[in-house]
């Protein structure tokens, strides 16, 4: 099979493409509605709860979702893991769309917008001792990296097109990224793990207002571990939805690779877990029964089915035992962050929270246009190195 990246080909306008535009319309509506009148007339936010769905989903769970360039880097370039080479681009590619997402969501939940731009400029104002501000700057940081790491194959498309000055364009800027490319791999790790432990450490400010099965100094560690195995299930999703999407034959040996390099992690975090509830005194209110602990041991128990199925070999061996053990880990390590930072967060009686439908449609648009760009590369960009199965079929 070859290894080859190449771009998939295709009609783009097809029936899903248009749904997919329609959401991400009416989400663009709201968005200039929401700015023009503020996060009050479109978000259920209040005092108590000041960060809602923008930030729990879309910067939060959306972040650690697109880690799968993070994820393959660590294995690829640090471990020097050189087989899984042909997956870094897709998966650098869904991790540029999802923090892409995540920057705009930034935005979206800053209340005076319009002032966004002294931020970078009136650096001699910024509170050096905030955690929040290491997360902005790294993760909109993060995001240029990951747009430039993936340059080179829109550099590639350039010089098949045979236009005299984009190829000479590409000619002369492929030598300089590649240069730096090191450099920018360096950087693309350092910075996921600096804010996606800072996520944790983000919540240890909550104190007693965070749920005693969460409040924990281990956030920040829980938070980089989880996002790890969250970025190779992610990773893990994408090629085999791709696959079945693209009527391609995956990597299957890759795959089943990170589907291994995910068990690690899990036991890592459920041991973690267990063993933070025992020496703090909460193995009680995990059994509990109540809504917390139910929401407690769904996460754990997420991440141990999912480390079951890929403890074995012939299952991960299968693309769709593959598939639904990376489900379980994507699913329990999102309901990890949306308890921290939503559920398990308690400000008082007196103050509740539900996202309002303004911020569920803009959420849900915001999505469809992140799998809207996704659909457009990998059509136009040599970024799979998917083999079609058959002849038969035509995309």
């Amino acid at each position: 099979m070859s290894l080859q990246a190449r771009a998939v080909g295709g009609r783009i306008l097809t029936g899903p493409f248009r749904a997919l535009a329609a959401l991400f319309a009416v989400a663009a509506l709201l968005i200039l509605y929401r700015l023009a009148t503020g996060l009050g007339q479109v978000t259920a936010m209040n005092d108590g709860y000041p960060w809602g769905l923008w930030i729990a989903f879309d910067v939060v769970t959306g972040t650690a979702l697109a880690c799968g360039g993070y994820a393959v880097a660590l294995l690829a370039y640090i471990l020097n893991k050189g087989k899984y080479h042909p997956l870094v681009r897709p998966a650098i590619l869904t991790s540029a769309l999802g923090y892409t997402l995540a920057g705009m969501g930034v935005g979206l939940d800053v209340g005076r917008w319009w002032s966004v731009w002294r931020v970078p400029l009136f650096f001699w104002h910024w509170n050096f001792d905030s955690v929040l501000l290491e997360v902005a700057l790294c993760i909109m940081s993060y995001m240029f990296v990951l747009w430039i790491e993936l340059s080179p194959a829109f550099l590639e498309k350039m010089e098949q097109l045979g236009i005299p000055s984009l190829s000479r364009f590409a000619a002369r800027t492929k030598p300089i990224v590649e240069r730096y490319l090191l450099w920018l791999i360096a950087l693309g790790i350092l910075l996921p793990t600096m804010h996606q432990s800072s996520l944790g450490a983000l919540m240890l400010i909550a104190g007693p207002r965070l749920h005693p099965l969460w409040n924990t100094g281990w956030l920040p560690l829980l938070f980089l571990l989880s996002c790890i195995g969250m970025g190779y299930a992610a990773v893990v999703f994408e090629a085999v939805m791709s696959s079945w999407v693209f009527k391609a034959e995956p990597e299957r040996a890759m795959l089943a690779g990170l589907g291994s390099a995910i068990v690690p992690f899990g036991v890592i975090y459920v041991w973690l877990r267990f063993y933070d509830l025992a020496a703090r005194g909460q193995l009680g209110a995990l059994f509990a029964l109540d809504l917390y602990s139910l929401l407690a041991l769904a996460e754990l128990g997420l991440v141990m089915l999912a480390v079951f199925i890929l403890l074995s070999d012939a299952r991960r061996q299968r693309l769709g035992m593959l598939f639904r053990a990376a489900v379980l880990f994507m699913a329990a390590g999102s309901l990890y962050r949306f308890d921290t930072y939503l559920v398990a967060f308690r400000p008082g009686d007196q103050w509740s929270y539900f996202p309002s439908v303004t911020e569920l449609l803009i959420t849900l648009g915001l999505v469809a246009g992140e799998i809207m760009a996704y659909i457009v590369i990998v059509k136009v960009f040599p970024i799979l190195t998917l083999e079609k199965r058959h002849a038969a079929y035509h995309h």
